[in-house]
C-alpha cells in the first residue's frame, strides 16, 4: 500500500501523460492538451471556462524554453505554483475563521 504522498505523485505523473499523449510529442503538453487538462482536472479552479488572455499568459510564463509546449518539468512548476496558491488560500480561510471566534 502506498503512502498518500506517493499515491499523489503517481496521480500527478499519470495525469501529465494522460493528456500529453493525445497529440504530437507524447512527452509535452501542447496548448490544447493543457487547456483540456485544466478543464477536466481542475474544474473548480477554472469554473468551466478559461480566460483566453490569462491562459496565454500562463502558458508563456510556464514555457521556459519557448517551444509553446510544456514538458514535465514546466508542468511540475505549474503544480508547485498551484499548490502554493492553495496553501495561501487555505491559510487565509483558517485565519479568517480564527478571527470570527
Amino acid at each position: 500500500m502506498q503512502a498518500p504522498l506517493e499515491e499523489c505523485l503517481g496521480v500527478l505523473v499519470n495525469t501529465f501523460h494522460k493528456y500529453s499523449s493525445k497529440e504530437g510529442d507524447r512527452l509535452k503538453l501542447n496548448k490544447a492538451e493543457m487547456r483540456e487538462l485544466l478543464l477536466h482536472e481542475l474544474p473548480t479552479f477554472v469554473r468551466g471556462k478559461i480566460d483566453e488572455p490569462g491562459f496565454k499568459y500562463l502558458m508563456k510564463k510556464l514555457d521556459e524554453n519557448g517551444d509553446e509546449e510544456l514538458d514535465f518539468q514546466e508542468y511540475a512548476v505549474f503544480l508547485a505554483l498551484t499548490a502554493s496558491l492553495c496553501n495561501e488560500f487555505f491559510q487565509e480561510c483558517s485565519d479568517e475563521n480564527n478571527r470570527k471566534r
